[in-house]
């Protein structure tokens, strides 16, 4: 079956720029809560030549917070993300994918694309004897691979704190008047040719195939080992804090800061085959943290010193794994109160345990019931004086 003719044109057009940079402003962090506000891409080639550029503001039916934040005028009008997502398939399909924190961009896209699918397809459902025409809004986008930007720095071990697309790219990430005063088309093309100057001063990238990503409980597209590691059931007891000069024990639960070397989805991977628990939220039940940082440490690292967590380097987590203890002992759970406090989950249980008794007394019935019966024997009383009166009379 041969192409069509505008196929063939998009074929040629991704031979010609094989590459396409991404960048995105949202209204949160997390694509299961946050909305899509702009998108903008551009395709490039190896030489950094640009082809096909595309720019969309979008509407996200709900506030789209600061203007200094996004750029965006108050009264600037947004599409639907469904009204761009077959342009935005043409334009991704079949390219390598650049963006800046795979996790966040990618989890957007993906996390748009799908509620634009969902309401095509209960649209479509529902169409009735009205026979409208079928809503065919398009897919989540294909790309051959992701290539991330940030990842890539981090596992050249790049010195920065700021993990912002300009700081990590050596340019001034810091907010200023006259920035504030530029359109957002201006701004956000900015960022998609810096993201491009990024990729191209950078060596060995880090990079993801689109079906090794799943969502996690937050919509960011993270790697299948890691969802899988922080879902799977904990096959041991958690032993508490490592401390240096100690063996790791199974069961011991552990956190991978961003700040290694080694690709961290190698790290989980080894740990969940010792038999440690993988977290990925750090918690004062923590035992210890993987993070290469040393200095000006932020994020987990920075809450892990705070909590007097051990830190160790990602080549010291994997020599640690080599020898692994059993875990520890569980404590036994302590015995339950015979007298618990009541509350409203037990007060109905500590009843029935006293035989249906609520302090000692045993409820007769309504108030109603009572008034009732009050008063049939007022009346009974009544009747029996009446006869009392009769019989006096009488006699």
């Amino acid at each position: 079956m041969t192409d069509s003719p505008r196929e063939h044109d998009r074929l040629t057009d991704i031979a010609d720029y094989p590459y396409v940079a991404v960048t995105i402003q949202t209204t949160g962090i997390h694509p299961s809560t946050g909305r899509l506000l702009t998108l903008d891409a551009l395709t490039f080639n190896d030489a950094g030549e640009t082809g096909r550029d595309f720019h969309a503001v979008l509407n996200p039916d709900t506030d789209r917070g600061p203007r200094h934040q996004h750029g965006l005028e108050a009264d600037a009008e947004g599409q639907q993300f469904s009204k761009i997502l077959k342009p935005l398939d043409r334009l991704i399909d079949g390219r390598t994918l650049i963006v800046h924190d795979t996790p966040y961009t990618w989890g957007f896209l993906v996390a748009e694309a799908r509620r634009a699918m969902t309401a095509a397809a209960r649209a479509n459902r529902s169409r009735g004897r009205n026979r409208r025409r079928r809503q065919r809004v398009g897919h989540v986008p294909t790309p051959e691979r992701i290539i991330d930007t940030l990842a890539t720095a981090r596992r050249a071990e790049q010195d920065f704190t700021d993990i912002r697309l300009a700081a990590v790219a050596g340019h001034d990430a810091a907010a200023t008047t006259e920035r504030a005063a530029q359109p957002e088309a201006e701004t956000s093309r900015a960022a998609t040719q810096m993201l491009i100057e990024l990729y191209r001063s950078q060596d060995e990238h880090s990079s993801y195939a689109p079906d090794d990503l799943r969502a996690d409980r937050f919509g960011l597209q993270r790697s299948e080992v890691r969802v899988d590691a922080a879902q799977a059931p904990r096959l041991h007891h958690n032993s508490g804090f490592w401390r240096r000069g100690e063996q790791v024990r199974k069961g011991m639960e552990f956190v991978v800061a961003p700040e290694t070397r080694i690709d961290p989805d190698e790290l989980i991977a080894a740990g969940v085959t010792a038999e440690l628990n993988y977290v990925e939220k750090l918690s004062r039940e923590t035992s210890l943290v993987v993070c290469n940082r040393r200095h000006d440490l932020v994020g987990k690292a920075m809450h892990a010193h705070r909590k007097n967590i051990e830190l160790v380097t990602d080549e010291e987590f994997l020599e640690l794994l080599q020898d692994v203890a059993e875990p520890a002992d569980a404590p036994e759970p302590a015995a339950p109160s015979q007298h618990p406090i009541p509350n409203a989950n037990n007060r109905s249980r500590s009843r029935n345990a006293q035989g249906g008794k609520s302090g000692g007394k045993r409820r007769r019935g309504s108030r109603g019931g009572n008034r009732r019966r009050r008063g049939r024997g007022s009346n009974n009383r009544n009747k029996n004086h009446g006869g009392n009166d009769s019989q006096k009379k009488e006699s």
